[in-house]
């Protein structure tokens, strides 16, 4: 199955989700494509939106290597495979993660606006991305949503790879995608329209804290 764009496979996966209306779920979108697909979802649902921060830990001097990730609250995880081949100290892991951490906590402030992160704690929980491909980050963003007291963790996305899928799966109580993939091409290459989205394009598709009933909680949507 392909995508025309990130706001189709959001509305494929609500279709999927529809057992949950009436439910009361919380969406968490990671930024920033997550957070288009969640958009979806969440209007869908008449559930409240909000991200959650994840940051990809970046091996020392090859940036595009992900030796593992960061969450909210501090959550760390790490790829051992990767770590023992290219025989990193924990001082060089901690290092990495701690700029990664400070990065974290500065998208947080640009894109929440100095909202606090919906609680979750005794929540149904849909966490959303626009795709996977190692799992890292949705591992770590997985243990957040454990450590802030989730009761029910839903992982729905639109395409990723059938064993980090199975993987998962063991720290989900429902994972929902319509491509399982025993082999993954990069995400990008299941959608028509794989645009960048902007930190600016996220904050605009989340509640205005303005606001004085917020949009999460009547249902309201802006034309998206």
């Amino acid at each position: 199955m392909e995508f025309e764009n990130r706001r189709e496979a959001g509305r494929e996966l609500a279709g999927r989700l529809g057992y949950l209306r009436g439910r009361h779920p919380i969406v968490l979108g990671l930024p920033r494509g997550g957070v288009v697909v969640a958009r979806q979802i969440a209007d869908a649902l008449g559930a409240p939106l909000d991200v959650l921060l994840v940051r990809k830990i970046g091996a020392p001097g090859r940036p595009e290597l992900a030796i593992g990730a960061v969450g909210e609250g501090g959550v760390l995880v790490t790829n051992a495979d990767i770590l023992r081949r290219l025989r990193l100290t924990a001082e060089e892991v901690d290092e990495a993660a701690r700029r990664e951490l400070a990065e974290l906590d500065r998208r947080a402030l640009v894109l929440r606006r100095g909202r606090a992160p919906l609680p979750v704690t005794g929540r149904t929980v849909v966490l959303t991305d626009d795709g996977i491909a190692t799992g890292a980050s949705v591992k770590a963003a997985l243990r957040v949503l454990r450590a802030r007291g989730a009761s029910r963790i839903v992982l729905a996305v639109p395409v990723a790879p059938a064993d980090v899928l199975e993987e998962l799966s063991h720290s989900t109580d429902h994972t929902v995608c319509p491509n399982r993939r025993v082999w993954m091409r990069a995400v990008g290459n299941w959608y028509r329209d794989f645009s960048e989205v902007s930190d600016a394009d996220v904050v605009a598709l989340l509640p205005d804290p303005a606001d004085d009933v917020p949009e999460q909680v009547t249902g309201r949507s802006r034309d998206r």
